[in-house]
């Protein structure tokens, strides 16, 4: 059995001061913010944590449908749709946030993908067995 008193002591010392402290924190943001002419800190945490939690949502809906019974109404999927445009809203945030062109990040996706997908269509060893660097 887990002494779950112990792990958590086990837990603060394997995080770091940045998460644990405020002042490591707030030290840390001006270091990334003021080391850079291309990063708008608050935007950037604001678009990251709004679009994975939007990204949440849209899960939940998805969770209830297949695991919980709920039905697939055209009402679900108008929910799922609003909560892709909150997604999206807060990925264009992102690009803001690390000056991206967002055309770019989406044409460097597709470049990707051709090069990890030979004849452009999905394969599963080439899925698990990626080239170095493909990430």
């Amino acid at each position: 059995m887990i002494d779950l008193e112990k792990y958590a002591s086990f837990v603060m010392a394997v995080t770091s001061k940045e998460s644990r402290e405020i002042g490591h924190f707030i030290e840390r943001l001006k270091e990334v913010h003021f080391n850079s002419d291309t990063l708008n800190t608050p935007l950037l945490l604001t678009a990251i944590i709004g679009m994975t939690s939007e990204a949440g949502e849209a899960q939940e809906i998805v969770k209830k449908v297949f695991f919980q019974g709920k039905p697939f109404t055209e009402e679900t999927r108008q929910h799922l749709k609003k909560e892709l445009g909150d997604v999206i809203w807060y990925w264009i945030n992102a690009c803001n946030a690390l000056d991206l062109d967002p055309n770019e990040v989406v044409a460097e996706n597709v470049s990707k993908l051709e090069a990890r997908y030979p004849g452009g269509k999905f394969d599963a060893y080439y899925s698990e067995n990626r080239k170095e660097g493909d990430i």
